[in-house]
């Protein structure tokens, strides 16, 4: 690879790395924590691939003027179309991400880890009486098992997840996925929600639902639905 196409790549991959933080694409992939080191990285790639391109077209203008450009040999020609056909691959790379995969969704539930918890003793406090206590899906699982779903009482809890294949006739399932860094160590929790008389959400459907806890003694936790809402996929869909 020669000095032209070094320096191309250089520029493209910090282009792509300002578009996917720029934009939020970035949130797909990895923690939303992180943008900010993208987007840095990104304007510093732009920036020495800007520098390397004006000094590669300088060097190219001086050895013209000097008159050693005029009857280049074949090796330098050579060397100069495998550099372009590189430069070229990238770039469709680039373009490739304007068409981006969309976040981890409903095909990875049941073919990826799914977080399964095993019943314990008493860890977490009683939710809060006489309001609806809004919760990551990892928490209600958590909580689920926590000393037999205890620490709900009566308390209706909000979800946000987006809905997953159904596994039975007794409802739907919601899922969310968490990740510790990026989608490719994510796993997900899953919520049977039981109880809705209306036509389910489709399959990816981002929802907002709200109901109190029952136990399940087979399968994913249950939640009786008194409330649910279609809503946008959030901006950062994991948790």
């Amino acid at each position: 690879m020669n000095e032209a196409a070094r320096a191309t790549t250089v520029l493209l991959v910090g282009t792509m790395l300002v578009w996917l933080s720029v934009s939020g694409t970035y949130a797909r992939y990895v923690r939303v924590e992180v943008g900010w080191m993208l987007l840095v990285a990104g304007v510093l790639l732009v920036g020495l691939g800007l520098v390397c391109v004006k000094r590669t077209l300088a060097s190219r203008w001086m050895a013209h003027v000097g008159g050693r450009g005029d009857h280049p040999d074949r090796g330098s020609d050579a060397e100069h179309a495998h550099g372009t056909g590189v430069a070229w691959l990238l770039l469709a790379a680039v373009v490739a991400l304007l068409v981006a995969p969309p976040a981890l969704g409903s095909y990875g539930i049941d073919r990826n880890a799914t977080l399964t918890v095993a019943a314990g003793g008493q860890t977490f406090d009683p939710l809060p009486q006489g309001q609806t206590a809004p919760m990551p899906l990892r928490e209600f699982n958590l909580r689920a098992a926590d000393n037999d779903g205890k620490s709900f009482g009566s308390t209706p809890v909000r979800l946000t997840a987006f809905v997953a294949k159904p596994d039975d006739a007794t409802g739907f399932r919601i899922a969310r996925y968490q990740i510790a860094c990026c989608a490719a160590d994510g796993s997900a929790s899953v919520v049977r929600v039981i109880g809705w008389t209306g036509s389910p959400p489709s399959v990816d459907q981002w929802v907002t639902v709200t109901g109190t806890f029952r136990a399940s003694t087979d399968g994913p936790p249950e939640l009786l639905t008194s409330s649910l809402t279609v809503i946008s996929a959030p901006t950062n869909p994991y948790e």
